[in-house]
């Protein structure tokens, strides 16, 4: 998915650009480039790598000195083709609103095909950590932050949502089903026909909009790997904006929920019950009222209505992802099979839609 566009915030300088460009298949020759304009007093020699193995998007690699990785630079090398999805002119201006809120780290240069960015300490997560209630909390705390930092120039802004989802189903219906070879056939059986698609995508282009939920600034990709829960700091931040910007509000927190059934081995009976949502909900309005000064406690109403919102949402998460997939499916030289998550998520698209459509909305 292409990121949802975000304003300039017209306060952070560019950051260093340098016309490297580094192999996907070998990233340690080109990052120890890269380190040696970053960090020229580091002896090349002593550098220790080590290579992040959960990412299925990019490549990404950690260079440092220290034994405790305190002065890690992170490597990230974007994956084969992945600009027909993710603008990343935008993803570097999301770092840099970011970081000026206190919500990402250092970015510290961009490359030809990549960035370098602070190594944040602390354990990326995994299903069984997210549906913790005292790591819950802080995650629906800093999305409220997320949610809460307002347009620059005061301006209602708008979702992008729809225009991203018709781009990404333009290349699925010429690229990757509308492909006449014998891959394709694949597609075919397993996948949801091209008319199946953009029936349900205009469905919900005029279903979704009408459900009340506001427009705010979102991380959009919060699968459980890309929250990092620092204990001794007490706090949790989120990492990796390729796909920030503003947003339907149920979306982000719908496109989390939908990442509790993990990502290699999903399993949706680890998606979280009614119960914990309306807690995980609570929890979130609270500080989202409390970051923006807004009047009165939170209502049941408000957790109720929310909860409607949201479970819808996760009609057009499940699209969206199922549409990344079948790009990744056709172009990433990535070890997933891609072509198995797409199938899993129109799967679960087609079971949750009478589902979530019959929820009532609280008077």
């Amino acid at each position: 998915m292409s990121a949802m566009e975000l304003p300039p915030s017209g306060v952070c300088a560019a950051p260093q650009c340098f016309s490297i460009a580094v192999d996907e298949n070998n990233v340690i020759p080109g990052a120890l480039k890269l380190i040696k304009k970053l960090r020229p007093e580091w002896d090349l020699r002593r550098v220790k790598t080590k290579m992040f193995t959960e990412g299925i998007t990019n490549k990404l690699l950690a260079c440092y000195m220290d034994s405790g990785m305190a002065d890690a630079v992170l490597v990230r090398v974007y994956g084969n083709m992945t600009e027909l999805f993710v603008d990343r002119t935008n993803e570097v201006k999301s770092f840099q609103l970011l970081r000026q809120h206190g919500c990402a780290p250092d970015l510290y240069c961009t490359f030809q095909n990549g960035l370098c960015y602070e190594f944040m300490q602390g354990l990326a997560l995994g299903p069984e950590e997210v549906r913790q209630q005292h790591i819950f909390r802080l995650i629906a705390e800093e999305m409220a932050k997320f949610h809460s930092i307002r347009n620059h120039n005061g301006c209602v802004p708008k979702s992008t949502l729809w225009k991203k989802l018709r781009q990404l189903f333009d290349i699925v219906k010429k690229d990757v089903l509308g492909v006449d070879d014998a891959a394709d056939l694949r597609f075919r059986a397993d996948v949801p026909t091209v008319e199946v698609l953009e029936q349900e995508l205009t469905w919900m282009e005029s279903y979704l909009p009408t459900q009340g939920s506001p427009i705010v600034l979102c991380h959009n990709d919060l699968l459980c790997k890309n929250v990092i829960y620092n204990e001794s700091k007490g706090h949790v931040r989120f990492i990796d904006y390729e796909y920030a910007g503003y947003n339907y509000q149920a979306f982000d927190i719908a496109n989390h929920f939908n990442e509790f059934p993990g990502i290699n081995d999903m399993d949706y009976r680890l998606l979280p019950s009614q119960d914990t949502q309306l807690q995980w909900l609570r929890h979130y309005l609270e500080a989202y009222k409390q970051i923006r000064q807004d009047v009165g406690a939170v209502t049941d109403k408000e957790v109720e209505t929310l909860y409607v919102q949201v479970n819808r949402f996760c009609l057009a998460s499940h699209f969206f992802w199922g549409f990344w997939a079948l790009i990744q499916a056709r172009y990433s030289s990535i070890e997933f099979n891609f072509l198995r998550y797409a199938e899993l998520r129109f799967k679960q698209y087609i079971k949750m839609k009478p589902m979530v459509t019959s929820l009532e909305m609280p008077e």
